[in-house]
């Protein structure tokens, strides 16, 4: 028996549950972020984007809902390599002037993974006339991108300088 075509359907929820967990991932490693850090307000920061992630995640759930789907995450392997390498360069730089310098650059490496799988998921539902879900979708995308360019200000005024 031939195995079914998949469709750009199946590609977007495979991507989508592929997110799912990357976000969840990050729920998880966010407060940690947020505890190591040395600077008190880019741990705020770390903390404000929990609470967006919070809310990315029920965006994600929605998309599911609207679908007809069941919310599941799929082990987004991605999202766990970034994680356990910001982990180990984090404990590597800890106690150094350099950690928060560390700790945004493997953020920035969160968001920018994430940003490319909004933009996609964004444009694929846009595609298959998903157009509530595609709102959805655009907000998180939007979020990430503030957070990015708020990571990056950071460094260029604190972070980086410190750690020279």
């Amino acid at each position: 028996m031939a195995q079914a075509e998949k469709t750009l359907n199946d590609l977007f929820l495979e991507v989508l549950k592929d997110m799912y967990s990357a976000e969840k991932q990050i729920l998880r490693a966010l407060p940690k972020m947020s505890k190591v850090s040395e600077s008190e307000e880019l741990a705020r920061a770390f903390e404000k984007h929990r609470e967006e992630t919070e809310g990315q995640i029920e965006r994600i759930e929605q998309v599911f809902e609207m679908m007809d789907k069941p919310a599941r995450a799929k082990t987004c392997e991605a999202m766990k390599g970034i994680v356990q390498e910001a982990n180990e360069v984090a404990q590597e730089f800890k106690s150094s002037e350099a950690l928060d310098a560390c700790l945004i650059a493997a953020a920035q490496t969160v968001e920018h993974y994430e940003i490319t799988r909004y933009g996609t998921l964004k444009s694929w539902a846009t595609q298959l006339g998903l157009d509530d879900a595609a709102k959805l979708l655009d907000r998180s995308l939007e979020e990430e991108k503030k957070t990015d360019k708020l990571l990056t200000q950071f460094a260029e005024q604190q972070a980086n300088a410190k750690a020279a």
